[in-house]
């Protein structure tokens, strides 16, 4: 096996390096918040130098943007159940479980905190809002090609996510099966 074989193997040095990564953003914004930490201080809690992560980030925000974009896509995949309300409705499920799991606040802060941290924070938050819009559109266009009527992706987030967002937030009450079915029913 060449160099170049073993630099592009799933699971080598580079993955391990992004997981380690990855998992040093969350626990850091778990502990500490949005802000209260460096470039540096990610890197000697992964164990790796601070120019592995600009090399292959380029600087905190895009890290942070990539850790969200990341989170999301793995635990809250876009389905295909074969109708737009068991879509909505697994879709809905698997995003209140990851926004209520032990990293979901650190998650969501993060989310928000992008919005306020100048330009690079604003242009990592609209690549990841921009990403998640077109995967839910993706799932939205499925559902018209099978000739259903589906709302646009911003009433998806406006109807379905958002609600769930603040709740958790502002530590509003519990994400419930019915709470979250229902946000899809209003929104159908």
């Amino acid at each position: 096996m060449d160099e170049r074989q073993r630099a592009r193997r799933p699971g080598g040095r580079s993955a391990q390096v992004g997981a380690a990564v990855h998992q040093a953003v969350t626990d850091l914004i778990s502990e500490r918040g949005y802000g209260k930490f460096t470039v540096g201080e990610v890197a000697a809690r992964a164990g790796v130098a601070d120019s592995s992560i600009y090399r292959r980030w380029g600087n905190l925000e895009t890290l942070l943007a990539d850790v969200a974009l990341t989170r999301l896509n793995a635990l809250s995949p876009m389905p295909d159940t074969g109708s737009l309300a068991g879509d909505l409705r697994t879709y809905a499920a698997n995003v209140a479980r990851e926004i209520t799991g032990p990293d979901g606040l650190a998650v969501v802060r993060l989310a928000v905190a992008l919005s306020s941290n100048g330009q690079q924070g604003i242009q990592a938050r609209d690549n990841v809002r921009d990403e998640r819009t077109r995967q839910l559109q993706s799932m939205l266009d499925r559902a018209r090609e099978r000739g259903e009527h589906a709302p646009d992706a911003l009433g998806v987030l406006d109807h379905v996510l958002a609600p769930m967002y603040i709740r958790v937030l502002f530590g509003m009450g519990p994400l419930t099966p019915e709470y979250v079915d229902g946000l899809v029913d209003r929104l159908l």
